[in-house]
C-alpha cells in the first residue's frame, strides 16, 4: 500500500465515525425530548459556563471530576464542534447532548451539592440545568 491508500483509508474511517456519532446524536435526541431546547440553553449557556468553571477549580470536588468539566469547559469555548452550528437543529444538539452526558457523568461522581452550591443564576435556571443533568429538582416546584 501506498501512503495515499492509508490516509484515503483512514479518511474513509474517520467519515464513517463521524457518521456514526451524527446518528447517535440524532438518535438520542428523538429519545430524550425533555432535553433543553435551544433558546433555553443559550439563554443559560453563560451560567453554565460560571458554574463549570467554580466547580472545576473546587478542590472539593474529586479531580477527576475536576478534569472532566474542564474538558466540557474547553470544548464548549473552542470554536470547533462535533458537528457544525450552522446545521439547523442538530448543529446545536451536539453541544447539549455533550453537556448533558458529561453534567450527569461529573455528577454522578461529585453528587448535585457542588451544582447547587456554585449556581449562579436563578432557581429556574438551576431547575433546567439539574433535569439536564438527569437529577431531580432541589426545588420541589420546578
Amino acid at each position: 500500500m501506498n501512503g495515499w491508500e492509508i490516509l484515503l483509508g483512514l479518511l474513509a474511517g474517520l467519515v464513517g465515525v463521524y457518521v456514526i456519532l451524527l446518528l447517535g446524536l440524532w438518535v438520542y435526541a428523538r429519545r430524550h425530548p425533555e432535553t433543553v431546547g435551544m433558546k433555553d440553553a443559550l439563554r443559560l449557556l453563560p451560567d453554565l459556563l460560571r458554574v463549570l468553571r467554580r466547580m472545576a477549580a473546587d478542590r472539593t470536588v474529586p479531580a477527576g471530576v475536576r478534569v472532566k468539566l474542564g474538558l466540557l469547559l474547553a470544548y464548549l469555548l473552542l470554536p470547533l464542534d462535533l458537528v457544525p452550528d450552522f446545521l439547523p437543529v442538530i448543529g446545536y444538539a451536539d453541544d447539549v447532548i455533550i453537556v448533558a452526558l458529561a453534567l450527569r457523568s461529573a455528577l454522578r461522581s461529585a453528587g448535585p451539592e457542588p451544582l447547587r452550591r456554585h449556581w449562579p443564576g436563578t432557581p429556574s435556571g438551576l431547575a433546567v440545568i439539574e433535569r439536564l443533568a438527569g437529577l431531580k429538582p432541589s426545588h420541589p416546584g420546578d
